[in-house]
Parts: C-alpha cells; sequence; structure tokens
C-alpha cells in the first residue's frame, strides 16, 4: 500500500490538517486514510463489495498447505506425543 501524506486547510482555523492518501486497493484510484472514509482502504462503497464479492466467490483464498504424511506411528492412541524424559 503506497502512502502519501498531504496538508490541507481546515475551514475556520489557522492550521492545516495531515491527510493521507492510499491506493485503493481495487481499483488504483486515490482513497483518503481517515475516519471521513469509512470505505478505507477502499475509495468507495463500490470498490469494497467488489472485493467483498470477490472473497464471497473464492477468488481469493490463503494458502494452506495440506498434510500428505499419515500420522506419524510414535504417538499412542490417546494421539498424544509421548513424554520425553
Amino acid at each position: 500500500m503506497v502512502f502519501q501524506t498531504a496538508f490541507q486547510n481546515v475551514p475556520g482555523s489557522t492550521m492545516a490538517a495531515k491527510v493521507t492518501k492510499v491506493r485503493c486497493p481495487q481499483c488504483g484510484g486515490e482513497a483518503l486514510w481517515g475516519p471521513e472514509n469509512k470505505y478505507r482502504p477502499f475509495c468507495s462503497e463500490r470498490c469494497k463489495l467488489i472485493d467483498l464479492g470477490a472473497w464471497a466467490s473464492e477468488t481469493y483464498r490463503v494458502p494452506v498447505q495440506e498434510e500428505t504424511a499419515e500420522p506419524s506411528a510414535d504417538f499412542s492412541t490417546s494421539g498424544k506425543p509421548p513424554l520425553s524424559k
């Protein structure tokens, strides 16, 4: 995620507010990173819903290592490893 910080004048104040902008992970556009953007890190509700749909349809997956080996014969029938001395 790329962060870009800018300063924006706050109406009715002599101070400038720090505004952080990030790249939207869905469309690549600019998104504000702050409480005023309720869709963060996305730029819009549309991008947030597209991403949610991709997770729901299992387009995105978390990699898992499959267990291919049989359980070790060193374990008793209780399934617990033997105590070392």
